[in-house]
């Protein structure tokens, strides 16, 4: 072909890509079913150990019939631990773990390598993240194979955010114009960017985690009514 026609040339040899390209598939979406209502998260692809494992444990029913054991308002409530399990008698009525069991400790036995990616997911108001252990036990900041949480947050000003972003300097975390802006708008939990794996965020059902934050709790922070995960189901990708 000549190249009289450089740009006819190029489209010539990138048809073909084009044509037969596989189409991208869309992002995995988990919709959990809760006694409190249906939140759906869809799962972030930049972070694919978290995602493929939050996938398996969903399909094998891992997360099903557990409860949203710690509940913090204006911050955040978590869920997934496997020691939670609530379960049905004989009768029909449900037993769940006595009041007096410190709940939080449950897993699979194995832990997640950190997949952080700021400034691009961070702790905003929605974001879906892994809990773990404290640096203390746990210096590699390895997620918990099971545990996840959910952020509401609180609002922010400029002077209280600015403290946090400052805090966060010292370590070499920087807080983005972006997530300064979003913290300022929508809020969240901007002190644990950089310490704790975001794998994903709410598309459906932030009215349901707001009235979970919200409710009473003891001094566990666990609800007084319990707050059930009746069923992680992966939705149909197409």
């Amino acid at each position: 072909m000549s190249l009289k026609y450089p740009l006819l040339a190029l489209l010539f040899f990138s048809l073909p890509g084009l044509l037969f390209a596989k189409p991208k598939e869309r992002p995995v979406v988990v919709r959990l079913e809760t006694t409190a209502g249906l939140i759906r998260v869809e799962l972030s692809d930049e972070t694919p150990v978290h995602r493929d494992n939050f996938v398996k444990i969903a399909r094998e029913g891992v997360l099903d019939s557990t409860l949203f054991h710690r509940v913090i308002k204006d911050f955040m409530i978590q869920g997934g631990d496997p020691d939670s399990r609530v379960r049905r008698r004989p009768d029909g009525t449900l037993s769940s773990p006595p009041r007096q069991k410190q709940l939080g400790d449950g897993d699979l036995g194995y832990t997640l390598p950190p997949e952080f990616d700021l400034p691009w997911l961070f702790h905003q108001r929605g974001a879906l993240a892994a809990a773990r252990e404290g640096d203390d036990v746990n210096p590699e900041q390895r997620s918990s194979s099971t545990q996840f949480y959910i952020v509401y947050g609180r609002s922010w000003g400029e002077n209280s955010l600015g403290k946090v972003r400052a805090t966060l300097a010292e370590d070499g975390i920087e807080m983005t114009y972006d997530m300064w802006q979003t913290y300022l708008q929508e809020g969240g939990a901007p002190h644990l960017d950089g310490n704790y794996t975001v794998f994903g965020h709410v598309i459906e059902g932030m009215k349901v985690v707001k009235a979970i934050q919200a409710a009473p709790t003891d001094s566990l922070d666990r609800p007084l009514e319990d707050v059930i995960l009746l069923r992680a189901v992966v939705e149909d990708r197409k």
